[in-house]
């Protein structure tokens, strides 16, 4: 099996100058308004050799400017998320750094439902993955909808119809009524 190749390393996040007395505290409330990037919660999945089940995670991510960032959790434990994704193809790449662990990185790609793609541990490990926005709901399960099929509308025959004379109709009787 051919290994892909390593997804680039995301860009440092500028942190503040050592020895500034006063934090930067402005906050940008700028996110990216591409509809396959919404910032906020993000669930989904990601798989790994050998078991076929899916390993659930939650995912707060934040989108702006071609960067990612965000945290998480998952059954490994709380990690962190930065790197950067297109609007032009939707391609994201990301490291995910479990917070006094190891780091795994990501790529795959938005086409709408959620990012996709593949992880790795070099040089070992590897998988797939999915993932996307609370509010799309999970893409992966099926939808049901419900149809009704109606009848058509029968209108009642214009004139009466003529029984053949061996037909006899008789007149209804009541229940309990002597015969």
């Amino acid at each position: 099996m051919t290994t892909p190749p390593r997804p680039p390393e995301p860009p440092p996040i500028p942190e503040d100058e050592p020895g500034d007395p006063t934090p930067d505290l402005e906050i940008n409330l700028e996110v990216e308004t591409d509809p396959r990037f919404p910032s906020g919660p993000w669930v989904g999945f990601y798989l790994m050799k050998p078991t076929p089940q899916r390993h659930q995670m939650e995912l707060g991510l934040t989108f702006h400017k071609g960067v990612m960032t965000g945290e998480g959790r998952d059954k490994i434990g709380k990690f962190l998320i930065r790197g950067k994704y297109t609007v032009e193809d939707g391609k994201c790449w990301w490291t995910k750094s479990y917070i006094g662990q190891h780091d795994v990185f990501y790529h795959g790609y938005n086409e709408g439902k959620g990012i996709w793609g593949l992880w790795e541990i070099p040089p070992t490990y590897d998988g797939g993955f999915h993932i996307w926005p609370v509010a799309m709901g999970d893409p992966t399960q099926q939808k049901l909808a419900e149809a009704v099929d109606r009848p058509a509308e029968v209108e009642p025959p214009a004139a009466s119809v003529e029984l053949p004379a061996e037909v006899k109709i008789e007149e209804p009787v009541e229940a309990g009524a002597p015969a």
